[in-house]
């Protein structure tokens, strides 16, 4: 490279760092134990994968399971799978020059959406906080889809909002507790969802994309949410071998099935 072309790349770069970082925060601002359930979910998929696992992150977003992933396991290789134009970006921007990483557009929702993915199978499948997006008819069918694409013993981890509906006066105490933290954290300056995205509209190399975003998610809704007890109840019936709770705060958790 040329002075001119390593001083744009590293511009370029920390550019995207910027972005993630700010991704990163404003997500913290809702799971102040992301970090803890990422931190698990290497672990799980370094036990069943190696330190050469290939793994198909879903819903990846900006890419932030994938990021801790190749830290940890630099012989990892990600497939990463999102819809959202925006943060799509930012993930390419941030692994542009990343040839262990391979990013791909598809709507989890069309039942066609395998068709865009790079040949399997995997040894790992994982997914943060996305799949209660999905009306359950949908989640089904993705269960039965996944078993297909992970190798035999291969893994699939998803953790996601998951309250426990049996304990209202300790969902009441935790959801009490969020809110003073999240009060405080918005005084020192931390952006909420609709904050974040107002800035990413704001900036022009984003720009584009987060109004492509409204047309993308034009019906985009909460779906269900699913006990512990459903998801593992329904992954073992989709064809896995067996699933289970692999960590849990009061309200995520962290189902995890072996195919």
């Amino acid at each position: 490279m040329t002075d001119t072309q390593l001083s744009t790349h590293d511009t370029d770069s920390a550019f995207w760092e910027d972005w993630q970082r700010s991704w990163d925060q404003q997500q913290e601002w809702y799971l102040p134990e992301r970090e803890e359930r990422f931190r698990v979910m290497t672990d799980l998929v370094e036990a069943v994968g190696g330190a050469t696992p290939r793994v198909l992150d879903l819903a990846c977003g900006t890419g932030s399971i994938s990021r801790r992933l190749l830290t940890r396991l630099p012989g990892a290789r990600s497939v990463g799978v999102d819809l959202d134009p925006a943060l799509l970006a930012i993930a390419e921007g941030s692994f542009a020059a990343d040839p262990r990483v391979e990013l791909v557009t598809a709507d989890l929702r069309d039942p066609r959406w395998t068709a865009a993915l790079p040949e399997g199978p995997f040894d790992a499948v994982v997914t943060a906080t996305a799949l209660h997006w999905l009306d359950t008819p949908d989640l089904l069918r993705l269960y039965r889809e996944l078993a297909g694409l992970l190798r035999p013993g291969g893994l699939f981890l998803n953790a996601d909002h998951c309250p426990q509906p049996d304990t209202p006066l300790l969902n009441a105490a935790d959801r009490a507790q969020q809110q003073l933290r999240q009060q405080q954290e918005r005084a020192a300056g931390v952006l909420d969802w609709a904050q974040w995205w107002q800035a990413a509209a704001a900036e022009p190399r984003l720009a584009e994309q987060v109004a492509a975003r409204s047309t993308v998610y034009r019906d985009h809704k909460d779906g269900a949410i699913h006990p512990v007890e459903w998801q593992t109840a329904q992954l073992r019936e989709a064809g896995f071998s067996e699933a289970g709770l692999a960590w849990r705060s009061v309200s995520d958790a962290m189902v995890a099935a072996i195919r």
